[in-house]
């Protein structure tokens, strides 16, 4: 009888779970206007219409929501790009016409600056000797914080940025023992602000954060706290309206009041409990936080979009539970989609909408309003993209592809680099 070398060495169990992916990957194909992606997008960021994405193909793709074309490819990575922020080309303004990107470029790994309209590389910093886990911008202070799997928080001082140059390191931060995979800031005036950083091993650290005086200043770091009420690695943290919100590889999304709660006997106000969930939260987004300012937290577990009513704190509520993906949802954004008003020429509507992404290789779109429902019946799909004939899709995997070795390293530093 005939071997299967393809399988000669996988589990049972994996063979299950690929079969059970197939399965559903034909189930779930037109759900949410799929956008398909050349690369598997490590992070999402929504500007407008308009997704901007860090794929594993080295790439940084910009990609219209309502068509799913890709409008522009920044390249200039060697390999995966991880995290992207961005940061105002005019000090003040708001503009966010510079895009920094974080990569798994080997050796040294780099942080780029680009300009948004001309794809020109601005700056090329050896930011960390590992992996780049995530960017953060905080824009009233000029400060570019990084985190790595080297274990180091670094600071860098956007406004002593110049074409051409490094950024100017401002100081650091070595505390962690384990990968830094997320970072969440709040600002306390324009000197201070207070620091979230969480790593692998499920500890967040909260440190206070002081501009020191002088022609060249740095930044001086406090810690101030020490949270271990998750038991293993910290996916993402969101911090909005006094919540910290963190989720986790052990299966839950916690709250933690920054300023603290006043006491439960005080006015009765008690803690969110923890949110257990049947496998490991890989993205949360807590819709306080957001603009809309509503008390509803979505979740990514597995390949199920969830969301909870936690309008009573003490007890939150499961509304809608989505089959949103056939792989794990890795980001949930909030798309304040504007459209054209039909048959009102001029007229234009504000809705929100919510935008996943998936190892799958997709981006889908939900109207925010159908995931407060029991079930999704979508009353309104985004109209799906057609590639032209004549322009196929750019072949960024084949250029830019890892070997087996690589893939397998990248998928273990996002996993289980604890």
């Amino acid at each position: 009888m005939p071997v299967d070398k393809d399988n000669f060495l996988r589990s049972e169990a994996e063979l299950i779970l690929d079969e059970t992916r197939k399965s559903k990957a034909e189930r779930t194909k037109d759900l949410g206007s799929p956008i398909q992606l050349t690369g598997v997008a490590l992070d999402l960021h929504i500007r407008g219409n308009v997704a901007w994405i860090a794929e594993n193909a080295a790439v940084i793709r910009k990609v219209d929501l309502e068509s799913g074309k890709t409008l522009q490819l920044f390249r200039g990575h060697t390999a995966p790009v991880t995290t992207i922020a961005f940061y105002n080309k005019v000090r003040g303004s708001g503009d966010e016409k510079l895009l920094i990107s974080g990569s798994w470029d080997k050796v040294w790994t780099t942080v780029k600056i680009w300009d948004v309209e001309t794809k020109r590389v601005l700056s090329s910093t050896e930011a960390h000797n590992d992996f780049v886990k995530t960017l953060l911008v905080v824009p009233t202070m000029d400060l570019l914080i990084s985190s790595s799997s080297d274990k180091i928080i670094r600071f860098w001082d956007l406004s002593a940025f110049e074409e051409g140059k490094p950024l100017v390191s401002a100081g650091s931060v070595s505390a962690h023992t384990r990968p830094v995979e997320a970072l969440a800031a709040h600002q306390l005036d324009e000197r201070s602000a207070v620091l979230y950083t969480a790593d692998t091993m499920g500890i967040i650290k909260v440190w206070e954060l002081q501009k020191e005086q002088g022609p060249s200043p740095r930044w001086r770091s406090t810690l101030k706290e020490e949270l271990n009420y998750h038991r293993t690695k910290i996916n993402e943290i969101v911090y909005g309206n006094g919540q910290l919100c963190a989720a986790s590889s052990d299966d839950t999304v916690q709250v933690h009041y920054d300023p603290p709660l006043p006491k439960p006997e005080q006015d009765g106000i008690r803690p969110m409990p923890p949110i257990t969930h049947p496998a490991a939260v890989r993205a949360v987004l807590p819709i306080l936080s957001t603009p809309l300012g509503e008390p509803y937290v979505l979740t990514g577990s597995g390949d199920v979009i969830r969301t909870y009513d936690i309008s009573s704190p003490d007890e939150p509520e499961l509304l809608n539970e989505t089959d949103a993906h056939w792989h794990d949802v890795i980001a949930l954004r909030l798309w304040m989609r504007k459209s054209l008003v039909k048959g009102e020429p001029g007229k234009f509507k504000i809705e929100p909408w919510i935008v996943s992404a998936s190892l799958d290789g997709t981006l889908r779109k939900w109207r925010f309003l159908d995931l407060l429902k029991p079930s999704l019946k979508p009353t309104e799909e985004v109209p799906k993209q057609t590639a032209p004939e004549s322009a196929p899709a750019p072949k960024e995997q084949d250029e830019f592809g890892l070997t087996e070795d690589e893939e397998r390293e990248l998928a273990e530093l996002m996993d289980n680099d604890d």
